[in-house]
């Protein structure tokens, strides 16, 4: 006589649930890249509308891209999204990653983990852009890991789940706002993931911004560029960054 079989039908839904959510982050980051891939426009929610993350969404607008700007008081956002049209719009943390196909991130470092902890199921299966970087006087331990394991692979670790690409990390807002679309050569953005398609979409909007990517790599080769790097704080075109870096032509 055989044996009844027992379904342990909880553990058949939570394995379904999180095949939900795979799949679903999967065609979240197929759908920018195939956006990117078309030349469509990607709507991209910005996290951190300060100096860099107000500077290059604004750059982002101008090319034509719908920008979700984003902050704890939105309403202190009015004037920006006002100067730059019906693209741009300002919003909570919470609007921002459901308006993005894609996130940037520009932040203070500390303030990573915690992000990651309150917004990571929205985040999950994103293409992140993170542009942060870790500073020792102010980050204090969390700037220890990174130097330590680098930023790239610390970033990842409390962003899981994301398609992460380090970019725009390197250069002070004032340079991104004044060189961006400059006569060739333009100025370089290095950009590291360990998602291909991810780096694709990220090349896409550097170029989008009116700067030259250069890919240095995987997440790990991102300490090539974070704080204190060779290629950090570097006001030189493509080829030059390259060069410096010791990366093929």
């Amino acid at each position: 006589m055989s044996k009844p079989v027992t379904v342990d039908y909880a553990r058949r839904a939570l394995l379904g649930a999180a095949g939900a959510l795979a799949l679903g982050g999967m065609l979240r980051a197929q759908t920018a890249w195939g956006q990117t891939a078309s030349g469509g426009k990607l709507k991209i929610g910005v996290i951190g509308s300060g100096h860099i993350g107000g500077t290059v969404g604004s750059l982002w607008v101008k090319a034509g891209h719908p920008v979700c700007f984003s902050s704890r008081h939105p309403d202190e956002l009015k004037d920006l999204v006002a100067s730059l049209g019906p693209l741009a719009q300002a919003g909570t943390v919470e609007q921002a990653l459901t308006f993005g196909d894609v996130i940037f991130i520009a932040v203070p470092y500390g303030a990573l983990p915690q992000i990651g902890e309150d917004y990571g199921k929205a985040l999950a299966g994103k293409i992140v852009l993170d542009a942060t970087n870790a500073m020792a006087k102010r980050d204090a331990a969390l700037a220890d890991e990174a130097e330590h394991n680098g930023i790239g692979v610390t970033s990842q670790k409390y962003l899981p789940g994301t398609h992460l690409v380090r970019a725009f990390n390197t250069l002070h807002y004032t340079l991104l706002a004044s060189e961006a679309n400059r006569p060739a050569p333009r100025l370089a953005i290095p950009i590291a993931g360990d998602d291909a398609q991810a780096v694709e979409v990220a090349a896409g909007l550097v170029q989008d911004a009116g700067f030259d990517p250069v890919v240095v790599g995987k997440l790990a080769d991102a300490r090539r560029f974070q704080f204190g790097g060779p290629g950090f704080g570097q006001n030189v075109s493509a080829a030059e960054l390259k060069q410096k870096l010791s990366l093929a032509p």
